[in-house]
């Protein structure tokens, strides 16, 4: 195990504990719609599932934390990498489908890792399937500012891209809205 890694997973439950207890002290919030489709967060502890499912209409998870992070806290655990006793903070992958919830695991480095491209492209693919079917998605790191944020970014940056294409509907916009645009290929 590399240095960079064992000072991860060092680090991993301190910072976790400083991001649950500034979601409580402060205006941070657990999670926020982006746009219809996409919720950007931080770990979908147990306790969220309800809302996530049935207020947000989540039907799609993508994962962007290291196996490790999740094994005893949420829904995000691998096959076979459970334990048999559940853990009370998060489900494994079996739980989420049980749930109705597809998962995408694109494990990446806390703190320095980024992305890899391949990682960004699978992501985004899943968000457009979802979005096909009427589902929304949450994207979620430990934080949610980070790993899942660029993987949001590139999602944002490849639906705008996707405008550059499309004839602007002006008919849809007004003063505080972005222009609605009728023919992009995610749309609808």
């Amino acid at each position: 195990m590399s240095l960079q890694s064992a000072a991860t997973r060092v680090l991993f439950y301190p910072t976790l504990l400083y991001n649950v207890i500034m979601e409580k002290i402060s205006s941070r919030k657990w999670y926020d719609r982006i746009d219809e489709t996409v919720i950007l967060g931080a770990l979908p502890f147990r306790g969220m599932t309800d809302t996530l499912i049935k207020e947000e209409n989540v039907r799609g998870v993508i994962t962007m934390n290291e196996e490790y992070e999740t094994r005893l806290l949420c829904h995000s655990s691998q096959v076979g990498h459970c334990s048999s006793v559940p853990s009370p903070l998060l489900f494994s992958l079996q739980e989420w489908a049980a749930l109705g919830v597809e998962q995408l695991r694109l494990g990446t480095v806390d703190f320095t890792g980024v992305p890899t491209l391949e990682h960004l492209q699978k992501g985004i693919e899943f968000v457009h399937k979802h979005k096909k079917m009427g589902n929304s998605v949450y994207i979620h790191c430990k934080a949610g500012r980070s790993r899942s944020a660029t993987m949001v970014a590139a999602y944002l940056i490849e639906v705008r891209s996707n405008r550059n294409h499309c004839i602007p509907d002006q008919t849809h916009s007004g003063p505080h809205t972005d222009l609605h645009y009728s023919c992009c290929p995610y749309e609808h």
